[in-house]
């Protein structure tokens, strides 16, 4: 039998929680599993539920009224989303699917909130990791305004490497399934415009390709570099 509370403990947005709340917390949770490129659930939709990578990967997307998907970011195992689960009224503003074969635990969202109102010690923990979303959200908004296409893509996917842990750029290797096509897609570039950066980044031994694979090799050392370009 898989063990929740053993996955719940890896969520970041959850480290705020004693082990008694996340064994609540497992006990009203359920796990999922999808296929590649299976949807979990559209934007639009009207759900509330916490959803905490097991296994696998999954895609944040928009897709417009000609059906062309617009990837906004990749999640890791380890990594949380749902982006109604503080407010249930509102619909999902984006769609979410199985970037590869995924399993996931998903917690209701009026559970959730119900634990944050039992154990408040919670809530300064979850507050920080909304914040830093948001403050990466602006600062994507910041790049495509002012920066060169070079900090753009480096700056997007040191945001990628940066989420798979805490929000820091550490020293270790930092891999995740992306294609150049994907990086295109985030970046709504060409995949010729994007092979040029991402060879320059791959010379200086910042980056390491692979098939259908990225690898960050040193996110601190991809951040100093990229203070240069500013």
């Amino acid at each position: 039998m898989t063990d929740l509370t053993a996955i719940l403990r890896t969520c970041p947005l959850l480290a705020g929680l004693p082990l008694p709340a996340l064994n609540e917390a497992a006990a009203m949770s359920r796990l999922r599993r999808f296929k590649v490129d299976e949807p979990i659930y559209a934007k639009g939709s009207m759900q509330s539920t916490l959803c905490v990578i097991a296994e696998g990967t999954v895609r944040i997307s928009s897709v417009n009224a000609a059906g062309r998907e617009a990837t906004l970011i990749i999640f890791d195992a380890g990594a949380w989303f749902g982006d109604t689960v503080f407010s249930p009224d509102m619909p999902r503003v984006y769609g979410a699917t199985a970037h590869e074969a995924t399993t996931l635990v998903e917690l209701p969202g009026e559970g959730f909130r119900q634990l944050l109102e039992a154990y408040p010690q919670a809530y300064p923990v979850a507050l920080d990791l909304v914040s830093r979303r948001l403050w990466a959200a602006m600062s994507i908004i910041e790049d495509d305004a002012l920066r060169s296409v070079d900090a753009r893509i480096g700056r997007r996917l040191l945001f990628l490497a940066q989420i798979q842990g805490e929000g820091e750029a550490g020293t270790q290797p930092v891999t995740f399934r992306l294609t150049r096509e994907h990086i295109a897609n985030m970046m709504g570039m060409t995949r010729q415009g994007v092979h040029k950066v991402i060879k320059g980044f791959e010379q200086r031994g910042l980056l390491r390709l692979d098939y259908g694979r990225v690898t960050v090799t040193c996110p601190r050392d991809l951040q100093g570099y990229l203070r240069t370009l500013d």
